[in-house]
C-alpha cells in the first residue's frame, strides 16, 4: 500500500517519507519519496522525524502471521506512539488505516461503520483498540481519519494469495470452503490509495470520521475466483468442500504451525463479507475504479511477470509465504 500511495501522491507533495523497520527498493519509489529505519514502538524516533513533516498516514501493522505479543506491540502501542508524536509535533493531522477485520464475522450486509465490533484474533482485537486510541485524540481535538479497507490486492501483492496464484498458474484445482456462493468483497490497491488521498486533502470537519472501503462490484467467490482461472488458461478452476469438513483440518493445521492460513482467512471463506460504501461516496463523491475479478487478474498479472524473482519468503504482504503441508496437497490436484 505504501508503494502504490508514496506513486499516487509524488507530484501533490514536495516530499514524502517512509517510515518502516524493512528498507524499500528506491528503483520503485519517486524521487522525492525518502526513506527512514524506524519503528513505531520507539516514540523518539518518531518524534525525530514527525516535526518535518505536515500529514502522517499510518499504515504500519504487525500481521495475522506475527506473534501476539508483537502484534499488540506493534498494533496498540505504536499506534498510540504515532498519535503523540503527532500532537507533540502539531502535525496536521493522521490518517490511520484501520481494517474490516474489526467486524468479526457478522450475519447482516452490508456493514456499516457504526455497526457491532468484534475482533477475530490477535489482529482484529489489536485493530479494535487502536481505533479506541485514535477516538481519544480525535476527542482531543486532533484530526484521525479512521479508513477501514477490505482485503486489498494489486501489483506487488503477495502473502496469501501468492498461494492462490501459484495454483492458478500450475494449472490446479482451487478448493473453496462452503458453497461458493457467498459475496466477498476485494478492493484495489489503487483505489485504496485514492481514498486514503481524500483523508488527505479533505476538509478537517468530513474526514474526521470513520470509512469503510471497498470494491463496488464483486459477484459470488466461486464466480470471481472462476473468472480469474479463465483468464489464466491453464486448467485452473474451483472445485467446493465442505466446511464442515475443511475448517477442522485448517485449524489443526493452523495449530500446528503446518500451514500459513490463520483463522481470519479460512473462518470467513464461506461466509459473506461486504461492506457499505455510502459514508465515503457521499462525503466525497468517491467511486472505485476496479472490481473483483480486474483486481484478482492485474494481481495476478504481476506475480506471472515478477515470480522466478520470489526466492524468500516471510510473514508480510510483499513476499510469498512458505505454503508448508498446502505444498504438499497441492501436487494432488
Amino acid at each position: 500500500m505504501g508503494y502504490h500511495l508514496c506513486n499516487q501522491l509524488k507530484d501533490r507533495y514536495e516530499e514524502i517519507f517512509i517510515l518502516d523497520i524493512v528498507p524499500i527498493e528506491p528503483r520503485e519509489y519517486p524521487e522525492n519519496a525518502k526513506f527512514f529505519n524506524v519503528d513505531v514502538r520507539r516514540i523518539d524516533q518518531l518524534n525525530e522525524i514527525f516535526c518535518k513533516v505536515d500529514k502522517i498516514v499510518h499504515a504500519a501493522a504487525a500481521l495475522p502471521l506475527w506473534k501476539r505479543k508483537d502484534i499488540f506491540e506493534v498494533n496498540i502501542n505504536g499506534t498510540k506512539n504515532v498519535l503523540e508524536a503527532a500532537k507533540n509535533n502539531h502535525n496536521e493531522r493522521v490518517v490511520y488505516i484501520s481494517s474490516t477485520a474489526v467486524y468479526g464475522i457478522p450475519k447482516t450486509h452490508p456493514i456499516y461503520e457504526d455497526g457491532h465490533l468484534s475482533g477475530v484474533g490477535p489482529y482484529g482485537e489489536s485493530k479494535i483498540a487502536a481505533e479506541n486510541i485514535c477516538r481519544e485524540y480525535q476527542e482531543q481535538g486532533i484530526c484521525v481519519p479512521i479508513v477501514r479497507p477490505k482485503t486489498f490486492i494489486g501489483t506487488g501483492r503477495l502473502g496469501v494469495f501468492q498461494i492462490l496464484y501459484d495454483w492458478i498458474a500450475s494449472g490446479k484445482k482451487i478448493p473453496l470452503v462452503g458453497n461458493g456462493k457467498n459475496r466477498y468483497q476485494l478492493l484495489e490497491v489503487e483505489d485504496l490509495a485514492s481514498a486514503i488521498g481524500l483523508m488527505l486533502d479533505g476538509p478537517k470537519d468530513k474526514v474526521n470520521n470513520i470509512f469503510n472501503v471497498g470494491a463496488e462490484e464483486f459477484k459470488t467467490i466461486f464466480e470471481d475466483v472462476d473468472s480469474l482461472c479463465q483468464f489464466a488458461k491453464t486448467g485452473s478452476r474451483p472445485i467446493l468442500v465442505p466446511a464442515s469438513l475443511a475448517k477442522p483440518i485448517l485449524s489443526f493445521l493452523e495449530k500446528a504451525k503446518m500451514s500459513p492460513l490463520y483463522k481470519w482467512v479460512y473462518d470467513t471463506m464461506d461466509k459473506d463479507s461486504y461492506v457499505s460504501l455510502d459514508r465515503i461516496k457521499d462525503a466525497f463523491g468517491w467511486s472505485a475504479k476496479y472490481s473483483n475479478t480486474e483486481a484478482l487478474i492485474n494481481s495476478y498479472r504481476w506475480y506471472l511477470d515478477h515470480k522466478s524473482e520470489l526466492k524468500n519468503t516471510g510473514i508480510t504482504h510483499r513476499v510469498a509465504w512458505n505454503q508448508g503441508v498446502l505444498g504438499f496437497l497441492k501436487k494432488f490436484l
